[in-house]
């Protein structure tokens, strides 16, 4: 089996690329609305596991950092496909339905 070290250099990159992705989501429904509220849960979800990421890279937990940033973005692509985010099109930082 082929392994690969995950470094902290590594861990980093994704933590800044789930950052970026943060950054740039906007809500396209219109507050107060189910979508608005489904949106805002995925959000919240992203938001949560990414602190809990950094708060494990912080500590040197690299593995449980890692897994933790991986699931925040999950959060963020599946709202992205799903229609809650507009990601104004970012196949970079988004996997979007095409």
């Amino acid at each position: 089996m082929n392994e690969v070290a995950l470094t902290v250099e590594k861990v980093q990159r994704y933590l800044n690329l789930t950052q970026e992705a943060l950054d740039k989501i906007k809500l396209p429904a219109p507050d107060p609305s189910y979508m608005a509220d489904m949106a805002t849960d995925f959000i919240g979800m992203a938001k949560a596991y990414y602190s809990d990421g950094a708060h494990f890279f912080d500590k040197g937990d690299l593995v449980n950092a890692f897994a933790c940033v991986n699931y925040a973005h999950g959060w963020l692509d599946a709202g992205a496909r799903l229609g809650l985010f507009d990601v104004d099109g970012d196949d970079r930082l988004f996997t979007l339905l095409r």
